[in-house]
């Protein structure tokens, strides 16, 4: 299977299919909004571009194997209700047809905080429900089937995940498994969400600064670094800075050849100034930059976000964007915005051996029935 990111045209939001070597597929988020849903309407149909990129199983049902949600702001989860199954899939449906997500990638950082600063939408209470179900099932019988399974992006506090060591992923660990096997194309170094260094900051963390943040490395064509996938959801200049302090002797760990800029291209994550507020008088914060820096020679900065226009609006943010194109000019690369032009289709990498390479979407469909799972894989399992 070549490897391949499909990156949805969601405006600001995060919807992010990325297909490995073996096969297998990772779903980042998701923004379904109703009016893509509505064929009178002009929005992208995300709901059935994401589909037609799928495979189902021997049962006949859609499936993505890992779906990771970054945090449960509404533009990162909607239309999840509407589109995936959630409960046992005794209860899976035909005439439904929903998408089945074999493992769930998901932190309780993010519920914790959220709870304390907003509301959840509808559909982030249904993950969240959904989590509690797949870890009770964990906790009452072990290792669980496709369809059940979860892993747990980071410890929770006071102790809450301590029982869960089978399935937990802390930060600064890598992992290379999706559903219980070892997938040998893909590496994940888990970044964030990052723990309050004390009592007062947890207070101050945002939603958005319990996000996680994933780095992805994808094989392709044999080589084993063919790509490097930065991802960060909504973490602002807060994290980005804890980040640097924490591995400005070990950079690599920050290395990307494709970072979604974080927060839809947002000034908050590289500085602690209002752009509407201060306009050009305000400040980069160097060490947050210094993180979201870390370029691989022809990168891509990928804003996820409406078009950015020379104004005051943010997300997404004029400033924000010069700043990264700033970054990407001396490796050769390019700063893209998924909300420029009047393309519908997703925007495409297809990545080989020499690095990810933008591609004008084309429509790979899935077989119409099997595992999904080649030999290929099963050599790489």
């Amino acid at each position: 299977m070549p490897t391949r990111t499909s990156h949805f045209r969601v405006d600001n939001g995060d919807m992010s299919l990325i297909e490995l070597e073996s096969g297998r597929c990772i779903l980042v988020d998701i923004k379904i909004r109703e009016a893509a849903d509505d064929l009178d309407d002009d929005a992208p149909d995300v709901g059935q571009q994401l589909r037609k990129r799928l495979r189902r199983d021997g049962q006949g049902r859609l499936y993505v194997d890992a779906f990771l949600l970054t945090h449960p702001d509404e533009d990162h989860c909607a239309g999840l209700m509407r589109h995936f199954h959630l409960g046992p899939l005794i209860d899976w449906s035909t005439d439904d047809d929903k998408i089945v997500v074999r493992e769930m990638w998901s932190s309780p950082i993010i519920f914790r905080r959220a709870s304390k600063k907003h509301v959840l939408c509808d559909d982030a209470k249904a993950w969240a429900a959904e989590a509690r179900r797949r870890v009770g099932k964990f906790r009452e019988a072990g290792p669980l089937a496709d369809g059940d399974r979860i892993r747990i992006m980071g410890e929770d506090a006071d102790g809450k995940t301590d029982d869960l060591a089978a399935i937990l992923v802390r930060v600064d660990q890598t992992f290379g498994t999706i559903c219980g096997v070892h997938d040998g194309t893909f590496e994940a170094l888990l970044l964030g969400p990052l723990p309050p260094s004390d009592e007062v900051e947890e207070e101050v963390l945002s939603k958005n600064d319990s996000s996680v943040i994933i780095r992805l490395t994808l094989r392709a064509d044999g080589e084993p670094a063919a790509a490097r996938y930065l991802l960060g959801g909504d973490a602002e200049v807060a994290i980005w800075e804890r980040l640097w302090a924490k591995h400005k002797g070990t950079t690599s760990r920050l290395e990307y050849d494709v970072l979604v800029a974080p927060h839809h291209c947002s000034w908050h994550s590289l500085s602690w100034d209002s752009w509407s507020g201060k306009g050009e008088d305000a400040k980069v914060s160097e060490p947050a930059r210094n993180a979201l820096a870390q370029a691989r020679a022809g990168a891509v900065v990928l804003a996820s976000s409406c078009a950015v226009r020379d104004d005051d609006n943010d997300p997404p943010c004029i400033r924000a964007k010069r700043e990264y194109a700033s970054i990407v000019k001396p490796k050769g690369g390019t700063f893209r915005c998924l909300g420029d032009g009047d393309d519908m289709e997703p925007f495409v990498f297809d990545v080989t051996w020499a690095g990810p390479k933008v591609k004008r979407a084309a429509l790979v469909v899935g077989s119409a029935s099997g595992t999904g799972i080649g030999q290929e894989a099963l050599a790489h399992g």
